[in-house]
C-alpha cells in the first residue's frame, strides 16, 4: 500500500467511530444522550487516539490491540472501545496487508495467521481494560500466560461472546448481516445516521448481545432481543424524525435499567469500519 494509506485507514476508522455516535442507538451512548458514566465526547476522544496504533504499518494484530487500548486509557481512563479495537484490528491488519484481495477474504487470511504473541498482547489489552466478565474463562483465562494462538482463544469463547465469535467465524455478521443492512438502509434513505440505527437494531435483533448477557443473565438477553424486535416492527424508519423519537424513548427505558446493548455498538462501529476500508482498497486499486 502506500505510504498515505494507513493515514487514511485511521480516517476511517474515526470515521466510523463518530458516525455510530452520530445514531441514536437504544441503551449506547451517542450525541443525543450519555449514559452508564460514559459521553459521546469520551468515545470520540478514544476514537482519535486509538486509531494511530490501530491502523500503524509494520504491526502484528496482537500488537494493534494493545497499543490501541493504552493510548485509550491514557486518554480517558475508561473501557470505551475495547470491543471496538478488538474488532477492527484484524479489518485493519487485513487492508495493509493483502490490499489486493477482497476485504473478506484478506480478514480470513489475517485470522489463520494469528499466533501466541498475539493472544499474548490481546490477553494484556483486555486485562488493561478490565471488562465484567469477560476475560473469566475456564480455558485460556487471561490473567494466565496465553499457551494459545489467539485465534484458538477466541474459538474457545465464540459460544459465549459475539466478538470472539467473529475471529471463530471469520467476521460473519459484520460481513454478512452488518453490510448487508448497511448496503440495504443506503438503497431506501440518504440518511446516514438512519443507515448506522438499522444496522445496529439488526445486530440487537438476530441474537442477544452478550455484554448485556454478562451482566444481567441468559433471560435478559433474549428479553432484550425481543424488545428490539418490537420495536423494528413499530418504528416508522420511512420518517427519520419519528424513528429518532422512538428510540430515544427506547434508549431512555434501557439506560433506566442500566442496560448497554455495548456488543451491538461494537458490531456496528465494525461493519462501518469494513465498509470505509473496503471504500480505501477500491479507491487504491482505481488509482494504482
Amino acid at each position: 500500500m502506500s505510504p498515505q494509506d494507513p493515514d487514511l485507514l485511521a480516517q476511517a476508522f474515526i470515521a466510523a467511530c463518530t458516525d455510530e455516535l452520530a445514531a441514536p442507538k437504544p441503551g449506547n451512548v451517542h450525541v443525543f444522550a450519555a449514559g452508564h458514566g460514559m459521553a459521546a465526547q469520551d468515545f470520540i476522544a478514544s476514537a482519535e487516539v486509538a486509531a494511530r496504533p490501530l491502523t500503524r504499518e509494520g504491526l502484528s494484530v496482537g500488537a494493534r490491540i494493545l497499543g490501541a487500548v493504552e493510548a485509550t486509557f491514557a486518554r480517558v481512563s475508561l473501557n470505551t472501545n475495547l470491543g471496538i479495537i478488538l474488532l477492527c484490528a484484524p479489518l485493519a491488519q487485513a487492508a495493509l496487508s493483502f490490499p489486493e484481495i477482497d476485504l473478506e477474504c484478506g480478514v480470513a487470511r489475517v485470522l489463520k495467521s494469528l499466533d501466541q504473541a498475539d493472544a499474548e498482547a490481546a490477553f494484556k489489552a483486555i486485562l488493561r481494560a478490565n471488562p465484567g466478565g469477560l476475560g473469566a474463562a475456564p480455558n485460556h483465562d487471561v490473567s494466565e500466560p496465553a499457551r494459545v494462538t489467539l485465534l484458538e482463544a477466541m474459538r474457545a469463547a465464540a459460544a459465549r461472546d459475539r466478538i470472539a465469535y467473529q475471529y471463530a467465524s471469520d467476521f460473519e455478521d459484520v460481513f454478512g448481516l452488518g453490510l448487508s443492512r448497511l448496503y440495504e438502509a443506503r438503497r431506501v434513505s440518504r440518511d446516514k445516521a438512519l443507515a448506522t440505527l438499522r444496522v445496529y437494531m439488526a445486530f440487537l435483533c438476530a441474537f442477544p448481545d452478550s455484554h448485556v448477557v454478562r451482566k444481567f443473565g441468559a433471560a435478559a438477553g433474549d428479553k432484550l432481543v425481543e424488545e428490539a424486535r418490537e420495536f423494528v416492527a413499530t418504528a416508522n424508519f420511512s420518517l427519520p424524525e419519528q424513528a429518532f423519537a422512538a428510540s430515544l424513548r427506547f434508549d431512555a427505558a434501557l439506560k433506566a435499567q442500566g442496560v448497554n446493548p455495548g456488543t451491538s455498538a461494537d458490531l456496528t462501529v465494525a461493519t462501518l469500519f469494513a465498509d470505509y476500508v473496503a471504500a480505501v482498497l477500491a479507491n487504491g486499486s482505481k488509482n494504482g
